[in-house]
């Protein structure tokens, strides 16, 4: 009897171990398909990129490779009325314009209101957080007009202020939450050593929080550049960028979509190598502080 119960139990314990492997390998195989599904878009992109003008229609995945629209895109955008390289150098200048000026305004604004707290601060940050929530539609009118009156319509001035609605809450709200993670006994040891509170912020609190300012820095980078209302409402020409300069090539009796799909993919590039530059402080600073009130 007793090796009877033991050859069941080593039946039903081989049962479930088949069961758990076979569950395991479903749920492999699940994952693979939703990673196929979620990567065909960018695949479909290169597709028809490499796609020559006379395939880009007549087949699908069977065709002679081409590196004609990418020369086209950077090298000869002007012959095809479509300036992309200028709009591309627009974006970096823009984008880069846009974050620096929010880690200057919000990194002091950020550690103020960590280290600080008055009757109606949190009202104070929860307004400044619902211009990153508003949609940029209820405010484009007014802008409109403004930047027609004040002379900022299609400048790079002009965008770099209207995108302070995108980049600035996110840096404060973010980087509020590293300096509050910080000890202020670290401040107060300075303070007692004889520096001001200006030379405690600088030297003390700023370079503990560096893997922060670089993870914040990054997402305000990305922000910024896939940015899409507001330089295709507050721009004409001079300043527009690549997220509405990209679809200049759908215009026309024939749309471009080869010119399109590797205006797209090179568009990509700016956010991917500063995503790989600091990489190193990326992962820490993502994992070092947690947005909290």
């Amino acid at each position: 009897m007793t090796e009877v119960r033991k050859g069941r139990t080593a039946k039903r314990a081989a049962s479930r171990a088949v069961k758990r492997r076979a569950l395991a390998i479903a749920a492999d195989g699940a994952l693979i398909l939703y990673f196929l599904f979620a990567l065909f878009p960018v695949v479909w992109m290169v597709i028809l990129s490499l796609k020559p003008a006379n395939e880009l229609f007549s087949t699908y995945f069977s065709f002679t490779p081409t590196l004609d629209s990418y020369r086209t895109v950077l090298g000869a955008g002007e012959d095809e009325g479509v300036p992309f390289v200028r709009f591309f150098v627009n974006s970096l200048v823009v984008s880069l314009g846009a974050v620096g000026l929010s880690l200057v305004i919000g990194l002091p604004a950020a550690y103020a209101a960590a280290r600080w707290r008055f009757r109606g601060s949190e009202n104070l940050m929860f307004t400044l957080l619902s211009f990153r929530f508003a949609p940029e539609l209820t405010v484009i009118i007014p802008l409109f007009v403004l930047y027609q009156q004040l002379g900022l319509f299609d400048t790079y001035v002009g965008m770099i202020w209207v995108l302070q609605l995108v980049t600035l809450p996110l840096i404060v709200w973010i980087m509020r939450s590293y300096f509050a993670d910080l000890s202020p006994e670290l401040e107060q040891a300075a303070l007692l050593d004889g520096y001001t509170r200006k030379q405690a912020f600088f030297r003390v609190a700023l370079p503990l929080v560096k893997p922060g300012i670089a993870a914040v820095s990054l997402l305000a980078f990305i922000f910024a550049w896939n940015n899409f209302v507001f330089p295709l409402i507050l721009t004409s020409s001079e300043a527009q960028t690549v997220t509405v300069g990209a679809l200049s090539f759908l215009g026309g009796d024939r749309p471009k979509y080869n010119l399109t799909a590797a205006a797209a993919l090179v568009s990509v590039i700016p956010p991917l190598l500063l995503a790989l530059t600091i990489q190193r402080y990326l992962v820490r600073g993502l994992s070092f502080g947690a947005v909290k009130s």
